[in-house]
């Protein structure tokens, strides 16, 4: 079993959807982050070069979200996880991408996705 890192509760702005009022009014999208890898020497060491940087993490998934429009969230979650396996210490990530203000004719609290990816 792989050591994890949670980082939960990335709010950003952005202007991604299939409708065009989404891509030009914008709204919030929430992400969480659940990364492996091996913490054993951070643990040991006390040094941060021996984990990853959780505030790099952190605004990379805001520039990601921020950043060039996509249709789908399914497709800004594989973007924020292409980018959390470029780190070269994270075997595996799960992404979560929520759309709290997702355009529904009924009343509901948001739609998310999940999914999982590790290196090949």
């Amino acid at each position: 079993m792989s050591d994890r890192i949670v980082i939960s509760g990335i709010r950003a702005y952005g202007y991604h959807g299939v409708f065009d009022f989404e891509n030009e009014n914008g709204q919030d999208f929430i992400v969480d982050l659940v990364l492996e890898l091996d913490l054993s020497q951070a643990g040991i060491s006390d040094e941060l070069t021996k984990t990853i940087d959780y505030g790099l993490v952190v605004s990379d998934v805001v520039a990601i979200v921020t950043g060039p429009k996509v249709k789908l969230i399914e497709t800004l979650a594989e973007n924020i996880a292409n980018k959390c396996l470029s780190y070269g210490q994270i075997n595996a990530v799960e992404v979560t991408v929520q759309k709290p203000n997702a355009p529904f004719e009924s009343e509901v609290r948001s739609v998310a996705v999940t999914i999982q990816r590790s290196r090949t």
